[in-house]
């Protein structure tokens, strides 16, 4: 129980720091050095030190740590005339004030690498720079105290052969001894990593910006960016109040004022500036008499992360999307003017439980004298992660914003985005970081739903294929939405669709249950292979990408960017647009409709991302094309199974037969009345068809399928059994068994790359 003294003491405390943060922001010491209070953003000269360059390759704007980490690895890597350009001071916004977290842990698997590269780089980095950066590698151990977070343990462990980050299993009594304030009697184990700690942020930007300095790199402040505007070559003119620099790119680095930045250019990027808190104590008699430095722990059922701070201890909870709080005003309002290094008033009643669940754990913490509290911005995005990388539909214009888990990003994105500004693709697999995973239907109701469930559940049990309800279904529905909820459909969440992942029928355990053993799902998928394989089955594919290429360059465009040869009129094929390096960058289904029209179809995760790379190419190649993106009015229904030949001809007078309609082949009919592209090609493996549609037939389509197979038991299958059977065909998937970690080679993709076409074409 709550000891009344403490929380006395820690309302008294809130009281203090409400006035304190009104009257003047504040700042704090930490374990490594101090953090610099510096007032107001209105209180830094207007003036810059220097007359500022009117012509950059480069110009980044924003100057937290992951803006600065940028000037840095650009700078080292020889690019030259980069700058950087920051409103007011260095770290302003949210690094200044951030817990310093390092981690080498990440539920996924590619995100790993950025925690790595940061870890090895932070480590070094003092050397390099001549500066203090404070880093302290005291490890991290995030604790089981329920069977299911064992079992994700477990389940972590066994991917973690894929990553270099070391990391193993620990017995409670392990537990105790590398932590040995802790109450171990609910923990069942631990999850290890050596390299992990924390650093100061202050310190760490201010060495970054010292390294960016001393390769070139030139850093203005105050710089303000009031205006963005592109030029007929691609390139931006970038207004401060200093004039105006001619960019060939801007990089998007501005914190929680990144959506401003992306307003100046025509975008709106879905990111909400949450409130976040931490408690540091005073020193504490039991933490002073140790003899090393106690190793980060992690709390997860608790939802609370704990490092020490000097001799005392820092606490940090993530509240129940209930209770926590966001900026949705500045969303609608915009940042406040002269916001830089201000906190906002503590609020201790939002995280009174975590406190308490603390004490439990660590019971020192009941004696302890609270020394401040400090409640700043972080960014959130929809799903948490940042959005990095190269935006499409504008040219030149990268991100690097978004940043919930800024400090342990930085370092591994700036390698990422120098590399790949430097070579022209990216140097691993990191597509869930892609800005182009969200789109239109990523409206403002969207954001301000999605960032509260994702950060009110930062430490929700991590299961393969999770599903997170709220904001669902978007503006994105396929024509037949409701009949398949009301046919069992159990959803899955695709790019702002909602599509079938499986089907519960009477009977069957509904809903969604996830688990790290045999799930709910596994009979009624094996159930769905089944009728694919014996007879048929009809699953929406609306939610493909799907990217009309016309105009008379068409045929010679999709031969440049493809490594197969182009489909003859009436004909598809599977092509793979590579790197320059010859990596696996995307998978298409090219089919040719006309001399002069293609259409290309891929992933729905990966829409956007493919149309950005076909619109890089299409300007560097100067082709005569247009790139129509149909995506969200073209529906699609796939039938599949030994009987999808026999359904079809009852509900058209074409000949279906193999010889008038062979594997790879597409053609213009109607079916049930309705017009369509008909292509001869199924994921399944087996025998079928994928029929292309205006999105508004598609219930009557749907309907005339399920009456036309009712005698053959047709009925409805999911992505999962879909999944399933192409894995037995031996079918690979973009994203799984082929990335652009890989060439064609390594994937098997041998029989659709084209060797000797690339040869000719360089001859």
């Amino acid at each position: 129980m709550l000891n009344i003294r403490i929380w006395d003491r820690l309302r008294r405390l809130d009281r203090s720091c409400r006035c304190l943060a009104q009257t003047y922001g504040c700042g704090f010491d930490t374990v490594n050095s101090q953090r610099h209070y510096s007032g107001s953003g209105n209180t830094t000269s207007t003036k810059l030190s220097k007359r500022s360059k009117d012509t950059a390759e480069t110009v980044i704007i924003g100057g937290g740590v992951v803006g600065v980490s940028l000037a840095y690895h650009l700078s080292k890597a020889g690019q030259k005339d980069v700058v950087l350009l920051e409103k007011s001071e260095l770290t302003a916004g949210s690094t200044w004030h951030a817990a310093g977290l390092t981690a080498l842990y990440h539920p996924g698997i590619n995100v790993k690498n950025l925690h790595y590269y940061s870890i090895q780089l932070y480590g070094e980095l003092q050397k390099e720079t001549d500066q203090e950066v404070g880093f302290h590698q005291c490890g991290s151990i995030r604790l089981a105290s329920v069977p299911e977070r064992v079992d994700e343990f477990h389940y972590q462990m066994q991917r973690q052969g894929w990553n270099k980050a070391p990391q193993w299993l620990l017995e409670p009594d392990e537990v105790k001894e590398m932590h040995p304030l802790l109450n171990t009697d609910k923990v069942l184990a631990g999850l290890y990593n050596p390299g992990d700690g924390h650093i100061d942020p202050y310190s760490l930007t201010q060495a970054l910006a010292v390294g960016a300095r001393k390769y070139g790199a030139e850093i203005y402040m105050p710089a303000p960016v009031t205006g963005l505007k592109q030029r007929t070559d691609g390139g931006w003119d970038v207004e401060t109040p200093h004039g105006i620099i001619n960019a060939r790119r801007i990089i998007n680095a501005a914190g929680f004022w990144a959506r401003e930045v992306g307003a100046l250019a025509g975008l709106e990027h879905p990111m909400v500036p949450i409130h976040h808190q931490f408690i540091i104590t005073s020193t504490i008699p039991e933490v002073e008499a140790l003899d090393k430095e106690l190793p980060v722990i992690r709390d997860l059922e608790s939802s609370f992360y704990l490092r020490q701070e000097r001799q005392g201890l820092l606490l940090g909870p993530y509240e129940h999307q209930d209770k926590m709080k966001m900026c949705d005003d500045w969303v609608i309002n915009g940042v406040p003017p002269g916001f830089g290094k201000e906190l906002f008033e503590s609020d201790l009643e939002r995280i009174s439980d975590h406190f308490v669940m603390a004490m439990e754990l660590v019971p020192v913490l009941q004696t302890a004298n609270v020394q401040s509290v400090v409640c700043g911005p972080i960014t959130y995005t929809p799903d948490i992660l940042p959005m990095v990388g190269p935006h499409q539909g504008i040219q030149n214009y990268w991100c690097a914003c978004g940043f919930g888990y800024g400090i342990i990003h930085a370092g591994g994105v700036g390698k990422y985005l120098s590399d790949w500004i430097l070579t022209g693709e990216p140097p691993y697999d990191l597509i869930e970081l892609d800005p182009n995973r969200y789109s239109k239907w990523t409206t403002r109701d969207y954001l301000f739903k999605k960032a509260r469930e994702s950060y009110g559940l930062n430490n929700l049990l991590g299961y393969p294929k999770e599903e997170r309800p709220t904001g669902r279904p978007t503006d994105r529905v396929s024509g037949i939405y409701d009949v398949l909820l009301e046919r069992g459909a159990e959803m899955g969440f695709h790019a702002g669709w909602d599509q079938p992942n499986w089907f519960a029928q009477p009977g069957d355990d509904a809903g969604y249950k996830p688990n790290f053993r045999r799930t709910n799902w596994f009979r009624p998928v094996g159930r769905e292979c089944e009728m694919v394989l014996q007879t048929a089955g009809i699953i929406d594919l609306t939610p493909f990408g799907k990217i009309e290429v016309a105009g008379k360059d068409a045929h010679q465009f999709i031969d440049r960017i493809c490594a197969n040869v182009v489909p003859k009129v009436g004909c598809t094929n599977i092509s793979h647009m590579l790197t320059p390096r010859g990596h696996v960058y995307a998978e298409l289904t090219v089919t040719s409709l006309t001399p002069e029209k293609f259409l290309c179809v891929t992933g729905s995760g990966s829409e956007l991302h493919d149309l950005r790379w076909m619109e890089e190419h299409k300007v560097h190649g100067t082709y005569d094309i247009q790139l129509n993106n149909v995506t969200d009015s073209l529906g699609c229904l796939g039938l599949a199974g030994p009987k999808s030949r026999d359904v079809l001809s009852k509900l058209t007078s074409e000949d279906m037969s193999n010889d008038a309609f062979p594997f790879l082949t597409c053609r213009r009919m109607s079916v049930a009345g309705i017009p369509l592209q008909a292509m001869r090609i199924s994921y399944t493996g087996e025998l079928g068809w994928e029929l292309y549609h205006d999105i508004s037939d598609t219930k009557a389509l749907y309907e005339s399928l399920l009456q036309a197979g009712e005698e053959y038991g047709v009925g409805d299958f999911g992505t999962y059994a879909l999944g399933s059977l192409r894995l037995e065909k031996g079918f690979r998937a973009w994203g799984s068994e082929m990335t652009v970690d890989n060439d064609p080679l390594e994937a098997g993709l041998n029989f659709f790359v084209k060797l000797k076409k690339v040869l000719a074409r360089w001859q």
